[in-house]
């Protein structure tokens, strides 16, 4: 079983936390965005609070261990381990509670060529235990805003994970799935398994628009978040998601196993 020490160290080591590789301008500039309400930074969240600024770099700082100080303004940002070890502690007391209670779950990312594997194995995980691994609105297409226009994507499943591809492309996460911050894949799937009939999650594991989107819909979504998105973490705060782990969300895909299995063997589910 993996330690705290050893998993701190790994941690540091590895990118995850500690320094990591998200400037301190790039974070700055979506708490910015976060106060503006611009709806590239809220993930599908419409928060409840006020959220100026400063609140959010306060957040931030609270939650991830970056710089509350306005003016430390370049730079590498950092992340406290100490904060990721809490968050995933937390984050696998919920897999635990779902598992226990055998609850149909939905898990979804748009990293998939970064973080598919740390929400694969989770995914059979609970299904061993019993818990009905969801698959809503498999092959629908997804018209999605990008920095190059509206593009029209597919929301596929590998191995119980929800990822978005470009049409046409089948194959493992990394032929075709394609980046994506947007609420609008949850919100497809969701709709979807409404509209059917069929099973709504009693719990929702990814990140950025897919667990934003379900919290804002008062579904429980647990997930991980890096310094530069705050809406999850303000998600949490207002008790619309139940865990966020602070990390860097683009490291080696390898680097997350240990991850895995930490929260799998909190869980019980090893």
């Amino acid at each position: 079983m993996l330690g705290t020490g050893a998993l701190r160290a790994h941690l540091i080591e590895a990118g995850l936390a500690g320094t990591i590789a998200t400037t301190r301008e790039q974070s700055l500039r979506r708490y910015r965005l976060f106060a503006a309400r611009d709806p590239r930074a809220l993930l599908g969240l419409d928060p409840e609070g006020a959220w100026s600024y400063g609140d959010v770099l306060r957040l931030m700082g609270r939650k991830c261990g970056v710089s509350a100080d306005p003016a430390h303004t370049s730079g590498l940002d950092v992340i406290d381990p100490e904060r990721t070890i809490g968050a995933l502690d937390a984050f696998a007391d919920r897999v635990a509670a779902a598992a226990g209670r055998r609850l149909p779950v939905l898990l979804g990312t748009g990293h998939p060529h970064r973080l598919w594997e740390f929400y694969a194995v989770l995914a059979d995980a609970l299904s061993s235990v019993g818990c009905p691994v969801l698959t809503p609105a498999h092959g629908h297409r997804v018209d999605i805003a990008t920095r190059f226009g509206v593009r029209t994507r597919v929301l596929d499943y590998v191995r119980g994970v929800a990822l978005m591809r470009e049409p046409g492309v089948r194959g493992a996460p990394a032929e075709g799935g394609v980046h994506t911050h947007s609420p609008l894949p949850v919100r497809t799937a969701l709709e979807a398994a409404a509209t059917s009939g069929g099973s709504l999650p009693g719990l929702v594991i990814g990140d950025h628009g897919w667990v934003c989107g379900a919290g804002q819909l008062g579904i429980e979504a647990i997930g991980l978040a890096d310094a530069d998105d705050p809406a999850p973490f303000v998600g949490e705060a207002e008790g619309r998601l139940s865990a966020v782990v602070p990390l860097d969300d683009a490291v080696r895909s390898v680097d997350y196993r240990p991850l895995t299995r930490y929260v799998l063997n909190r869980a019980s589910l090893s």
